[in-house]
């Protein structure tokens, strides 16, 4: 049995997929093939930690009858959940699917407010919990300090939990340091935590070894789309792959990632072998519509062709 991995959604969703012909202003535009689905960083990475086996339990905060319907969609897909009840309403995102163009177009409201009482009970609910990984992912709703995840960091190294951080801005800039196992950036919010555009392979190889060299985390894998990822550690880097996929949809890929090399540290693999697991979930997860809904066998699948796709001496 893996051990247990918590995730912390802060600013959960209600995920709509769906299609339309073509997006236009003032018309209405028909969608077909709705979908639901629990979203939210952390809700995301329960979700395909259950997918693959693991053992998970994401915690989060939900309020009104949009949250409500949140924990029947999680209750739907039998996902663990503590729920910290808040008085605002749980947002509802929209993704849609733009068949005469194949893009995809994404609202993502900001969702409620949340008063200083209502993080003081997640904080403490966290506290009472027993895991050997911690996961936060996502945004900071309205109402929560930015040293939130920095208070997390603390608070999990103080129980011997590893902790991974999936954010971004000053909220994660602000955790950097602390302690954290794993961070995972894109490239976007990697340039904001080194301070300047890093677009040269080479030099995203040596930023990401001096962030780790740093302290800011114990391993640094930034996400760069199709160009696959690049790890680092403060013994070196290494850069992998994405295997080639057809992309149906880009909600909850980071998500995928970071579930599956989550599960991977936490089963004892090597950090290489962890990441090369993240970037096939990530790649599996664009195949299919809707959120963070990748297949097993799509994962092992390209996990396969990864390693075929990269010299021994690089792994």
């Amino acid at each position: 049995m893996s051990p247990r991995i918590i995730t912390l959604t802060l600013n959960p969703a209600v995920d709509l997929a769906c299609e339309a012909d073509a997006v236009q202003p003032t018309r209405k535009v028909r969608t077909t093939t709705e979908q639901f689905d629990p979203g939210g960083g952390g809700i995301n990475v329960a979700r395909v930690v259950n997918e693959l086996g693991g053992e998970s339990l994401a915690v989060l905060m939900a309020g009104g009858a949009t949250g409500q319907f949140l924990r029947e969609l999680l209750d739907r897909e039998g996902v663990a959940c503590r729920v910290v009840p808040v008085a605002g309403l749980t947002r509802i995102s929209v993704a849609i699917h733009e068949r005469s163009s194949g893009l995809e177009y994404r609202f993502v409201p900001e969702g409620p407010t949340v008063s200083d009482a209502e993080w003081h009970a997640l904080f403490e609910a966290l506290a009472e919990l027993d895991g050997d990984w911690l996961v936060a992912s996502g945004s900071l709703p309205r109402g929560v300090p930015e040293d939130f995840y920095a208070r997390l960091a603390a608070l999990a190294a103080s129980r011997r939990q590893h902790f991974v951080l999936d954010s971004s801005g000053s909220a994660l800039k602000a955790a950097l340091g602390k302690g954290i196992s794993l961070i995972k950036p894109s490239l976007s919010e990697f340039e904001g935590l080194v301070g300047h555009e890093v677009r040269d392979p080479r030099e995203q190889d040596t930023e990401a070894v001096r962030l780790a060299r740093a302290g800011a985390a114990r391993l640094v894998a930034v996400s760069l789309g199709a160009a696959g990822a690049v790890m680092a550690s403060d013994r070196g880097s290494l850069r992998l792959p994405a295997p080639r996929v057809q992309v149906r949809s880009a909600v909850g890929a980071g998500d995928s990632f970071v579930a599956a090399m989550t599960l991977g540290l936490a089963r004892g693999l090597p950090a290489e072998d962890a990441f090369a697991w993240g970037i096939a979930a990530g790649s599996a997860a664009v195949m299919r519509y809707g959120t963070a809904h990748p297949q097993r066998s799509d994962i092992d699948m390209l996990h396969d062709q990864i390693l075929a796709q990269t010299p021994a001496s690089d792994r």
